[in-house]
């Protein structure tokens, strides 16, 4: 999304009066990264699942991605479905353009977590560390898979970044 054009004059004068004038866009991009129960537990839980970084290794990682980009990446994780709610409402005060979620063990279980994308109408992300679909028969169901924009599973870390990747040029692109 073009936010706004900064004129930055150029030392190059045609004529006189004349001086060519260079452009650049500035993106300004908000994006929710919403990671929910047991993540703070990334590097220390599973490591053959879920691998060795933290999820602040993440997060750090994704900023920079972000930063570089043009955009702004908020971050939480909570372990309390309310929490997370809570962060989907609130993102509409915050202008957010994008929702990266990873729901965890909710993706299976939480309709209110659904409910709250589906009341936001911000475009999401859904992501998934291991592969849910090669795992127990529970976790093969999703409460959010039908209504997100893409989906990213069985990627490790990798995921997220192809998340925020996607997010970002779907907003360079408007």
């Amino acid at each position: 999304m073009l936010r706004s054009w900064i004129l930055l004059p150029c030392s190059k004068k045609i004529s006189s009066s004349i001086i060519i004038i260079k452009s650049v866009k500035i993106f300004d991009v908000n994006i929710l990264l919403i990671n929910g129960p047991n993540l703070n537990l990334l590097g220390k839980r599973e490591a053959n699942l879920y691998g060795n970084a933290s999820l602040t290794d993440v997060e750090k990682n994704l900023e920079s991605i972000a930063k570089s980009n043009g955009c702004n990446l908020e971050t939480m994780q909570s372990n309390a479905e309310h929490e997370l709610i809570d962060a989907i409402h609130i993102s509409i005060t915050k202008d957010i353009k994008a929702i990266i979620i990873n729901p965890a063990a909710y993706t299976h279980t939480s309709i209110a977590l659904r409910d709250a994308l589906l009341s936001v109408n911000i475009p999401f992300y859904e992501v998934h560390i291991s592969d849910v679909q090669s795992r127990e028969e529970f976790r093969k169901f999703s409460y959010f898979s039908d209504i997100a924009e893409k989906v990213f599973s069985g990627l490790g870390i990798k995921g997220y970044e192809l998340a925020l990747l996607e997010a970002i040029s779907k907003y360079k692109e408007a």
